[in-house]
């Protein structure tokens, strides 16, 4: 089955769900594409092969160079819920150290959470604060003025995620998107103030999204309690 890819970040990490086979031409191209993608994101990707169906030499050899490449950066490439050939497959060519397998996606996620220095922001000292959104896009925005602020931002896009990373990283704020996937506000919120029952629970409005940028970042500063004119005057050095 030819090889196809759906790619999220979670926190520090990201995560890669692949189906069909990774092998040599087409299928080996598309995955290291992908993997360039996270890499310039991060150095801790999460790969699921719980659907992946064949892999060849050249797959294999794709996936130990990237998680040598991650490694030297101070991260690291893990597998979730690999098949019984894959499992042999690693016991075989005494690869389990070098591709480390998890049985299910969340305990990957967790394992590569907890990595060294994985829920540290280089240089970040501030509140913590988790995003729950189903739009990247809203969420990278949520985390740039934040974080030029002096905030230490982490985002999810689904629900199971920030449940993750509460379990990783204690939150001081968590800030819930107009787009909160699936379930409703009120829900979301208290079962993750059951993991975090310390932190401040806050909302950005239904209208966030169609706000001209400006007016959206003074609104998320005005959330928390900041003068909206900061946003002028902070600098992206500062």
């Amino acid at each position: 089955m030819p090889l196809s890819l759906k790619s999220r970040a979670c926190g520090n990490a990201y995560v890669i769900h692949c189906h069909g086979r990774i092998v040599a031409g087409v299928e080996a191209d598309s995955l290291e594409a992908a993997l360039q993608v996270a890499e310039r994101e991060t150095n801790r990707v999460v790969l699921c092969v719980s659907e992946v169906d064949r892999l060849d030499s050249i797959g294999i050899g794709l996936l130990v160079r990237y998680a040598t490449r991650f490694r030297k950066r101070g991260g690291d490439l893990r597998l979730a819920g690999p098949r019984p050939f894959l499992t042999s497959l690693l016991e075989l060519t005494l690869l389990t150290g070098v591709l480390p397998a998890h049985p299910t996606e969340a305990d990957a996620l967790l394992s590569i959470l907890q990595h060294p220095a994985a829920s540290k922001s280089q240089g970040t000292h501030g509140p913590h604060v988790l995003v729950l959104d189903q739009s990247a896009d809203l969420c990278g925005f949520v985390r740039t003025v934040l974080t030029q602020q002096g905030f230490d931002v982490r985002s999810a896009n689904y629900f199971h995620d920030a449940k993750i990373l509460l379990q990783v990283d204690p939150a001081d704020y968590i800030l819930v998107g107009p787009d909160t996937p699936q379930l409703c506000y009120e829900s979301v919120l208290g079962s993750l103030k059951t993991l975090a029952p310390k932190a401040t629970m806050l909302q950005l409005a239904a209208d966030f999204k169609c706000q001209d940028a400006m007016e959206a970042g003074e609104a998320l500063l005005q959330l928390f309690g900041l003068q909206p004119h900061l946003i002028h005057s902070k600098s992206p050095a500062s």
